[in-house]
């Protein structure tokens, strides 16, 4: 792949209006409060039987103010195979971006559309209002939540449950999967089995500048001082980019035994990058750090830059296809 690829073409229509490069994208007020300057679309849930694919919201937890939005292909109703179940958690740097954003909702829509399955896209708390772990406590607690669904009950196989994000999403896939790999055994889930791993162009950090991130500093999409931003919001105060939660290549005793029960599980993990990604460095260590562990990890690259299949829907169905074949796999 050439790394120095254009971009033109590049569209940020379902995107904000605020330019990351000219602009702070977030505000912390004098008083603790949070200004967010990037106008973000919505989408409504539709639950019309002319759909192909149906969504609806679900309550998760009221007190925490989350909730998970549901996409089923409206063909499972006329179909006695049980379906597999992918439960998303969307990007934006832990700081932007709902279930309800048009971006994600198109994304999730078409990706239960293209794959045949259910997807559970998951609202969870936003830094820095809420910090790290309080995504990844949202994101434990969505799949404990699965199981007592309506539509996950009557359509889905609980046996067949990947877990997927996408940047920022991704970073909260692979850290909800070690918990959920050494905190829960198999019947804690009443029979919901997680398969495996789906990390979509997942958002790493480390105070070590890479030189990809050196290379596309100005990048469009997530330039380097955006980069350090959300970080800076969304780590636990007092720490800093070498922190577990944000460099995958810090690794204690507690995360050796995860990994021994990824294994054990027979756990398949799907990485997908783009070359242009300023992550890209980062994506391949964390690979290469698996592996040497002796996980099983399907890596997917392509040229492209970061949110690429979000941004440009029209170049979506590789990373589709991907998805199929790991569901096929397992």
């Amino acid at each position: 792949m050439s790394k120095h690829a254009s971009k033109e073409g590049l569209s940020l229509d379902s995107n904000p209006t605020i330019d990351p490069l000219e602009s702070p994208p977030i505000i912390i007020n004098q008083d603790g409060s949070v200004t967010r300057l990037m106008q973000i679309p919505n989408t409504e849930p539709n639950q019309d039987p002319n759909n192909i694919i149906l969504s609806k919201d679900v309550s998760l937890n009221p007190i925490n103010k989350t909730s998970i939005r549901l996409f089923l292909p409206q063909k499972a109703f006329d179909n006695s195979k049980k379906l597999p179940i992918i439960v998303y958690y969307h990007g934006g740097g832990f700081v932007f971006f709902r279930a309800s954003s048009t971006v994600n909702h198109d994304f999730c829509s078409k990706l239960a559309e293209k794959v045949n399955i259910l997807v559970a896209s998951v609202d969870y708390r936003l830094a820095p209002e809420s910090r790290l772990p309080a995504a990844y406590d949202d994101a434990v607690e969505a799949i404990r939540w699965l199981r007592n669904e309506e539509w996950v009950r009557q359509f889905c196989d609980v046996s067949n449950c990947y877990l997927m994000g996408s940047s920022a999403g991704g970073n909260i896939a692979y850290h909800t999967g070690l918990r959920c790999a050494t905190t829960f055994d198999e019947y804690d889930f009443d029979q919901l089995k997680i398969r495996g791993l789906i990390l979509h162009q997942p958002f790493f950090g480390g105070s070590q500048r890479t030189n990809s991130e050196l290379e596309f500093e100005n990048d469009r999409v997530l330039p380097l001082k955006a980069n350090d931003l959300m970080w800076e919001v969304a780590l636990p105060e007092g720490v800093d980019k070498d922190h577990k939660f944000s460099n995958p290549m810090i690794v204690d005793e507690g995360y050796d035994k995860c990994f021994d029960e990824i294994k054990r599980l027979k756990w398949k993990i799907l990485l997908t990058g783009c070359d242009r990604d300023p992550l890209i460095d980062r994506q391949l260590q964390f690979v290469e750090m698996l592996r040497n562990k002796g996980v099983s990890v399907v890596e997917y690259l392509r040229e492209g830059f970061h949110g690429m299949e979000m941004l440009e829907p029209n170049t979506d169905t590789p990373l589709f296809e991907q998805i199929k074949d790991l569901i096929n796999l397992c």
